[in-house]
């Protein structure tokens, strides 16, 4: 009987591969060896010794699986990264199962690593929940409400999956990292009032049913986050040790990752930060100032939920009542995003005057080109070979009602010009 890793790397390395009945075979072989042995199968051996029985495999699956995401740290990707991309590409439960790895691998890790580390693995839930490594796996199955072959095929496609993922931008140094990356970003919540009032504000955007409101409060959040901003900029510009350029990645998962990808990068421009989208692996970097990137990040989630709710009401009230079409959904969210875009451009331009009149603008400008040119400086070191792509719009009615809606949604304008989307192929 082969033992429990000769099995494990056969599976996955099949797996990986094209052919598909070799793949069924290699996983068959792993099941049929990691099934409980039946009394006087052992030989008067242990179930276990130097066979692959259960216990054996669930040690040897955990290992390889925090092996696999521990090799993924250094090539720039991060906890949440690594769940993201398991739950797009091979489901929900894969996806909870990887959360497991991220917590082991955590357990293992024998210094301190950075809070913001640990605040992603918080988020993701991610904790050890079993008592030991040998029953890892089985335990996992019974609360998925699942059985053992199922539990095993997913955990092989996992490590076929991470196996096979490519280096990307390192946005900040890992744990164990020695200062490799200079690149620092947002630590996790700013504890900034001015950000929770903005956080107060959208929420009440998000929840209310009439337009004017919304529009009322997602022009104040903008407002206070481009005064925040400036405000920051002139204290860094003085500080003995200033911030510098980080970085965060937003998913732009299906439906319509390109329209989602597009509302990024208008928010991301509208608060002095640039933004690249890998659309084959689901997610927008963004790149800027720390207090500009947790503005990103919060102005956006919330865009998006009033866009998807605006686009759901605009599909019951168009000709041929709520039928959803593919061309009117993403003819919407692109209007959607370049209407918002410009208005966030606007509130962030009125308060740069605002503030060039209260402090000079001989104090000011020289700080705001100095921020622009290391954002994009540093955009350019790790993303050199980005090009640019146009979206294209098949539904006039999807566009003119994505439009209103972003009328409605935040500050008043005329139609901006159509933008080309950075990104990565």
């Amino acid at each position: 009987m082969p033992d429990a890793d000769a099995l494990i790397t056969a599976a996955v390395t099949a797996v990986r591969g094209t052919d598909v009945r070799d793949a069924e075979r290699k996983l068959d072989r792993l099941v049929v060896g990691s099934a409980p042995a039946r009394p006087g199968d052992d030989g008067g051996r242990g179930a276990d010794d130097g066979a692959a029985g259960p216990t054996a495999v669930d040690a040897a699956l955990l290992r390889r699986l925090v092996a696999a995401v521990h090799r993924l740290w250094p090539r720039g990707w991060q906890p949440v990264d690594v769940a993201r991309i398991v739950t797009r590409r091979l489901g929900a439960r894969p996806g909870r199962l990887v959360v497991d790895a991220l917590a082991a691998d955590r357990a293992a890790e024998p210094g301190p690593v950075p809070q913001w580390w640990d605040d992603q693995l918080a988020d993701l839930d991610a904790r050890v929940r079993w008592d030991g490594d040998a029953g890892w796996l089985g335990g996992w199955a019974v609360r998925e409400g699942t059985d053992r072959i199922a539990a095993l095929r997913d955990a092989v496609e996992v490590l076929a999956l991470l196996a096979g993922l490519p280096p990307i931008a390192v946005l900040r140094p890992p744990p164990g990292g020695h200062g490799a990356v200079t690149v620092t970003g947002p630590l996790g919540p700013s504890g900034s009032r001015v950000l929770d009032r903005v956080r107060a504000l959208l929420a009440k955007a998000e929840s209310t049913t009439f337009p004017a409101e919304a529009e009322a409060f997602t022009g104040k959040a903008q407002e206070l986050i481009a005064r925040h901003s400036l405000e920051r900029a002139l204290v860094e510009s003085a500080a003995t040790h200033p911030d510098h350029p980080g970085g965060v990645r937003i998913g732009t998962d299906a439906p319509y990752a390109g329209a989602k990808a597009l509302l990024v990068q208008e928010v991301a421009t509208a608060n002095r930060c640039e933004s690249v989208w890998s659309d084959d692996l689901g997610f927008a970097t963004v790149l800027g100032f720390p207090a500009d990137l947790e503005a990103v990040e919060l102005l956006h989630t919330s865009l998006l939920v009033q866009a998807t709710a605006a686009m759901l009401r605009g599909r019951r009230e168009r000709r041929g009542g709520g039928r959803r079409t593919k061309a009117y959904d993403e003819a919407f969210l692109h209007a959607f995003a370049l209407r918002i875009g410009e208005r966030l451009r606007a509130a962030t331009e009125s308060a740069d005057r605002q503030a060039a009149q209260d402090t000079g603008a001989d104090r000011l400008l020289p700080v705001l080109a100095a921020r622009s040119g290391a954002v994009r400086e540093r955009m350019d070191t790790l993303f050199p070979g980005v090009t640019r792509a146009r979206l294209t719009v098949r539904d006039a009615e999807g566009w003119q009602s994505g439009t209103s809606a972003a009328d409605r949604a935040s500050l008043a304008g005329s139609a901006p010009p159509s933008r080309p989307l950075t990104g990565r192929r």
